[in-house]
């Protein structure tokens, strides 16, 4: 079995080192970066399977640091950890496509079980059904997580696949925002919540070339795609 490795970006020295060594004796090698330039240079040289990013770091702060490592790979689960828990933070956290973001001070096993979940998700979401969908003009496919229309090929994130891949399974239905947190996110809880309201305003975005095809607001019960 792969071994999975974790990229951690940590300024507090203790509480990098104690993370590193928790985690890998739960199995996970993981690196440890004391700052984002040097996070980032490790990430270019190595290959990782998940991020834990420190929001507050010298030199480049967790936030940028996610943008840079989006730009290489779209696709590679984040997660932010942060003393900041202001609304405005964990928003623009998600709206650069975080898996996750946790607050400090947090428990280690609270930290493992969110890691542990959206690896299970990741390696198990795409064991069935169907692969391509039909979306009017387009045509998503689940498996290369990419949208396409007139050969313009827009690559989805892990996070918009699912959300999308739901919205499909649910065609012209109502998507319960609660299922949908719950399935994608694990929680229904209110940052979660505006989370994927961050990610249905990006769907609709990408699918604006077809009128045809629309993603509506159900008021008071989730949303419907209908084509």
């Amino acid at each position: 079995m792969q071994e999975t490795r974790i990229l951690l970006a940590e300024d507090d020295e203790n509480l990098g080192s104690l993370l590193k060594e928790y985690l890998g004796i739960k199995g996970y090698k993981t690196d440890l970066y004391v700052n984002g330039n040097k996070a980032y240079k490790g990430f270019i040289q190595e290959h990782y399977n998940l991020c834990l990013l420190d929001v507050m770091m010298p030199e480049k702060d967790g936030f940028t640091l996610a943008r840079e490592i989006r730009q290489i790979n779209s696709d590679i689960p984040i997660i932010f950890l942060t003393a900041k828990s202001l609304k405005e933070d964990v928003l623009e956290g998600f709206s650069i496509g975080a898996d996750d973001y946790i607050t400090k001070p947090f428990s280690m096993e609270e930290l493992l079980f969110r890691i542990e979940a959206i690896l299970r998700r990741i390696n198990h979401g795409s064991d069935s059904q169907q692969e391509v969908f039909q979306l009017g003009q387009y045509s998503f496919d689940v498996k290369k997580q990419t949208l396409t229309i007139n050969k313009k090929i827009q690559k989805l994130t892990t996070k918009e696949s699912e959300l999308l891949k739901l919205l499909c399974i649910h065609k012209n239905k109502v998507l319960e925002r609660n299922f949908a947190l719950r399935t994608i996110w694990l929680d229904d809880s209110y940052f979660n919540a505006r989370s994927m309201d961050v990610y249905i305003t990006k769907l609709r975005k990408y699918l604006k070339d077809d009128p045809s095809v629309e993603i509506i607001n159900v008021h008071g019960k989730g949303f419907r795609i209908i084509c």
